[in-house]
Formats: C-alpha cells, structure tokens, sequence
C-alpha cells in the first residue's frame, strides 16, 4: 500500500500540472486533502482505489457561451459555465454565480466544496456548481431578463429535477431566478423542481431567503454551546450586505448577540449600538443601493472606505458573510488583536490557509464555510423535497428542520475531530465527515 502522505501530495502534483492556473480550485483542494490522512490511514481500501484521484476530477464541466443584447443595442457575449463535480449520494446540486471574477478555477472550487458540504447536509444531494463573467451590477431588469433567458437556453438541456438542480448564489436572487425558471419551462415544460430559490408562488420554499445567513448563527450557537458558551451579549463583526449577511445580522440580533459591522466591496459600516438589520434589507434589497446609504439614516452609525477586516476595534465572533479570499494573514492576526474567540464563515472559502493557520495557533475556533454555510443548500433540498411532494411546509417547518441540520453537522465536525484527536480542528472534522459519506458511496458503486 503507498504511504499516505506520498499518495495525498501525488494527488497534488497530478492537480498543480494538469490545472496550473486554477489557483482558487488549489487552494480548496489541497486544503481538504490536507486534512484527509487519518481517515486514509484507517481505510486503506481508498488509497488502493486511488479514490482521490476520482473525487478531485470532475464527472463533466460544460462551458459556454451566452450571446445577450443591452437596452442601447449592443450585443454583447458572456462566458457561461457548469461543473458537475460528483453524484455519488445524489443529483448534482448548488448555486449560480454571476459576478465578473467566476471563472473554471472559481466554479470548480466551488463545486468540489459543494460535494462536502451537501454531504455533511445529511441529505441526498451531489455536487456542483456554475454561473457566468456577467454582472448584474448597474444592468435593468430587461438587459438581466434577457441575459438569463440566452443563460438558459443552453444551460437547459444539462439539468433537471433528478439529474442537476441550481440555485442561486452571488448575483442571482429571487428575481435572476424566475427569469432562469421562465426561460427553462418554455422550452421543457413547467418541471417546478429544476431550480431552487423560486418565489413562492411558483413552487419555492418559506425559509429559502434566510436559509444561510440563519443557518450560519445556528451552527455558530452550536459551537459555542459545545464550549460552554452562549451568544448572548457577544459582539459580532460580519461583513458583507447581501442576504447571508443580512439574515445573519437578523438572527444574530433575535439570539441576543449584537452585530457591529457590516460592509460592501466599497466600505462598511461601523454601529456600536448594533446594526439594524431592517434598515439593511431596506437599503440592499428594496433599493438595491450601497451600504454607504446606512450611516445617512442611522445617527449611531459611520461609514469607512476599505475592507472590514482592517477596522480596530474590539469583538468577540467574526463571521465574514462577503466572497472568496476576503481574510489575509495580517487581517487575521488583528482579529485575534480584537479578542475574537471564534470565525465561523457565511461566505465560501473566504480565509486564505495562513489565515487559517493563525486561528488554529492563536485557539481561535474555526467553522468552515462548508459546515458553517451550508444551511442555504441544506433549505434547496427541503424546497426539492416540497416540490416532489406538491406540498409547501411552513416557515417554522422549515426553520425548524434547518436548525437540526445545522446543529448535526457541527455534531459531526465535532465527532469527527473526538475520534481522530484533531483538537478542536473543526475544518479538518468537518472535510473528513463529509468525505466519509461520499467515498463509501463512490466504492459501493465502483468506476462510474
């Protein structure tokens, strides 16, 4: 049998030659595989399968290209792209991206974090991911309309209710998906479980909206009880405005915690009397304006330019809610400056591996956004289940479920970390439980 470590950096090597310029889908690999050798050590079986080598290539990455006209006629062309990465414990599944820094690289580390994070889920869903260079920014409802529908056009004939399901992600709410879910019904017929995320009067979920942003204080409030400790009376540092961190702020507020901060790419907002979630909602999702706007009707509030992770100031829990790569190793050395005690991620992957090698030495505890965020996911499947059923749940149903889901994968994080001696590594608990669930799905049905 190869020796473990040998066979995890061949793994590497084989990605670094093949995929050279990927540095997004590096960075989250070699992380996981990482973090992979215990439960390699005790499962032999899986270094004689090279079963690394299957889960880190994709089963099929389709790319595209999306043809749209803007209001002032020009004709425009988008790359539109989807990575369906592994559907060993069920149909491919996860978000729709269009902001102008996706790329392969982007989609796919994307995608490879899907098949963990579906997994830990519980629930029988696989991994993808995909979406477009396009960005909504400044763009009218028609241009976005019609840029969905050519989106479409193609991206129909690769999914379906049992074989790929997207959602939405950065850049595609509500509105991008009714547009996607319009564009797809006329050319295949009304198939309400393709896409999740739909407004409710077509077969979406109650609790959709504020899946991740709740999900993330569900598992926060999870770690904390494990220690001991309680949200009540903390002070949280989030950024970004969007919805995982408009929902965060919200939930975070009702459990008794105060959030101080929230930001956008242009700034954030500093309020030491706690950040008023529904002027944020009013601001991002009403008006569809800039945080800025924040400090002009809130007198507690200031508005600074630049990142949020360099702003000074005392706190106790960091839950970064914005994109990918967002916290530097000087930037998590402040944090533990500042006294936080724990970072748990809203975004995806969006602490550089030095950056989360300070938490580890500073005792800071670390949820990842693949355990941390995945309550957004986690709610699609209960909105798949709905529209299998013909049935709509609750809202309480549906939250209920969602804080059940969340507190079992930080059980399993946790789980995983006691019994291979991790101390506390909840990233390295919750890649190996999530990996457990696939690979013993992926030898059971052999080389498919």
């Amino acid at each position: 049998m190869t020796n473990v470590k040998t066979y995890i950096e061949s793994i590497k090597d084989q990605i670094d030659r093949r995929d050279p310029d990927q540095k997004e889908f590096q960075e989250a690999v070699f992380t996981v595989l990482d973090s992979l050798a215990p439960t390699l050590e005790e499962h032999p079986e899986y270094v004689d399968a090279n079963l690394l080598a299957q889960l880190v290539e994709p089963e099929r990455v389709i790319q595209f290209r999306v043809p749209w006209q803007s209001d002032d006629g020009q004709f425009n062309v988008n790359r539109g792209f989807r990575v369906q990465f592994n559907s060993a414990i069920g149909p491919y599944k996860g978000g729709l991206r269009l902001h102008p820094t996706v790329n392969l690289s982007v989609v796919k580390f994307l995608g490879f974090e899907q098949i963990l994070k579906n997994s830990l889920t519980g629930l029988p869903i696989g991994g993808a991911k995909g979406g477009s260079d396009f960005d909504p920014k400044g763009k009218s409802d028609s241009e976005i309309m019609r840029f969905c529908q050519s989106f479409m056009t193609e991206l129909q004939r690769h999914i379906g209710p049992d074989l790929d399901v997207p959602a939405g992600d950065i850049g595609v709410g509500g509105r991008e998906i009714g547009y996607l879910f319009g564009a797809y019904k006329r050319l295949n017929g009304y198939q309400n479980g393709v896409l999740t995320g739909k407004g409710l009067t077509f077969g979406g979920s109650l609790a959709r909206t504020e899946a991740t942003g709740f999900g993330l204080l569900y598992y926060t409030n999870a770690m904390l009880k494990a220690q001991g400790d309680t949200l009540t009376g903390k002070k949280i540092k989030i950024s970004g405005s969007g919805n995982v961190a408009t929902y965060a702020v919200q939930k975070a507020t009702e459990l008794g915690a105060k959030v101080i901060t929230v930001s956008d790419s242009n700034g954030y907002i500093y309020d030491p009397k706690g950040i008023d979630y529904k002027v944020v909602k009013q601001i991002k999702e009403v008006e569809r304006g800039r945080i800025r706007d924040y400090a002009d009707r809130v007198a507690s509030a200031e508005y600074h330019g630049g990142s949020v992770w360099d702003f000074d100031v005392d706190y106790d829990i960091a839950l970064p809610c914005a994109t990918q790569n967002e916290i530097n190793k000087d930037q998590a050395k402040l944090i533990v400056k500042d006294g936080a005690k724990y970072v748990c991620e809203g975004a995806n992957m969006p602490s550089y591996p030095d950056a989360i090698a300070i938490y580890r030495d500073s005792d800071i505890l670390y949820g990842p956004g693949k355990a941390a965020n995945a309550g957004g996911v986690a709610v699609s499947a209960l909105e798949m289940s709905q529209n299998s059923e013909r049935l709509a749940w609750s809202f309480e149903t549906v939250d209920n479920r969602l804080q059940d889901i969340m507190e079992d994968i930080f059980a399993k994080s946790e789980a995983a970390d006691k019994k291979y001696k991790l101390d506390k590594d909840y990233q390295a608990g919750a890649n190996i439980a999530g990996f457990e669930k696939v690979a013993e799905a992926m030898m059971a049905q052999g080389l498919v």
